[in-house]
């Protein structure tokens, strides 16, 4: 009986540790099979939401805003994923004294949302999923919906963590720990953003890289005979290995135009220091920056979701998953070859 249970405990063990060998060796090299789960309905359903009048045109701030965060929480709950560990629930708040420090404009206290799917390898290393949810609110009476501006971005982060969230049910989660933030405060000059570079949950020199997605439910007049293009800006500026790997994972699965017209040093538009993605940047994380470019409603009340290409948005949110995918899994972070500037 003794020698039974010794053998059965030896089994066991190497059961075990085979099977903790085999989870720790899983192969992620592949997207494909999740890709596939990055909806144009899905996207659809929930932008209609996000830039309905309902949310007031989500300034920053506003309860209309406030609305929104709820509705974005809860298609994180219903997917399972839960808020960071080491915060006690969706939000970073941000006081008013904050925001207006830098040039006082009234507004209220707000937050930045974060939700978190921890790494199943490296756990304490974190990649930053970012899109900014305020908009520039009422004006005149009438309504700013902000589809493209930053609907788009938020959706496109939303399901993103949906396909992550799956594959993590099917034993293929992430090796290294994602999260998906949504920042306030960017109309007015980046603020949520920065309030999260300074007061990082995660360690900043822990924070691989961040996407960013600001603007990818359109087309400008540079590219009126076609909507399969994204700009990509920022990529090289900190590492080589971030640009290289955005071409790469884009010439395999998604076979769009990169357009870096915008990622010259010399753009007069400044786009590189004009959106989320900076605030990571300035720390020395590369960063990059998805953007369709500006067209005849930016910032306008023109700016609605019957008018967002869904197509695109589609197949831009799909780009920004096969790279998340492969910097999520892959066996080194993306190294930073460049100087901050």
């Amino acid at each position: 009986m003794k020698k039974l249970l010794i053998l059965f405990l030896i089994a066991s063990t190497a059961f075990s540790c085979k099977n903790t060998q085999s989870a720790a060796n899983k192969d992620n090299s592949d997207p494909s099979k999740y890709v596939k789960l990055i909806s144009e309905k899905d996207l659809k359903t929930m932008l209609y939401v996000v830039a309905s009048d309902e949310m007031e045109g989500r300034e920053t701030g506003s309860a209309g805003q406030k609305k929104a965060g709820l509705y974005m929480i809860d298609q994180y709950k219903k997917s399972g994923i839960s808020f960071p560990k080491g915060a006690s629930d969706f939000y970073q708040h941000i006081p008013a004294s904050y925001l207006n420090a830098k040039r006082n404009q009234n507004l209220p206290d707000s937050e930045n949302i974060w939700a978190y799917i921890e790494g199943s390898e490296k756990p304490d290393e974190v990649l930053v999923i970012s899109a900014h949810y305020d908009h520039v609110g009422i004006k005149d009476g009438e309504v700013y919906n902000g589809a493209d501006d930053d609907g788009s971005g938020t959706v496109a982060v939303i399901e993103m963590a949906k396909a992550f969230a799956k594959a993590k049910k099917q034993g293929r989660g992430p090796k290294r720990s994602i999260l998906f933030l949504h920042v306030t405060g960017e109309e007015h000059g980046l603020h949520g953003s920065r309030f999260y570079s300074e007061n990082p949950l995660f360690p900043i020199a822990n924070t691989i890289a961040d996407i960013n997605i600001d603007m990818i439910g359109r087309r400008d007049v540079e590219h009126a005979n076609t909507n399969n293009y994204v700009y990509v800006i920022g990529a090289d500026r900190l590492s080589s290995d971030l640009h290289n790997a955005v071409v790469a994972q884009n010439e395999k699965y998604i076979k769009m135009d990169l357009d870096f017209k915008f990622n010259d040093p010399k753009d007069p538009n400044h786009f590189y220091e004009r959106s989320d993605h900076y605030n990571f940047a300035k720390h020395g994380i590369p960063a990059i920056f998805f953007f369709n470019g500006v067209h005849e409603d930016y910032h306008g009340k023109g700016d609605e979701p019957q008018k967002i290409e869904y197509d695109a948005l589609t197949k831009r949110t799909k780009l920004a998953f096969v790279l998340a995918w492969d910097l999520a899994n892959r066996e080194n972070r993306p190294v930073v070859d460049k100087p901050i500037k």
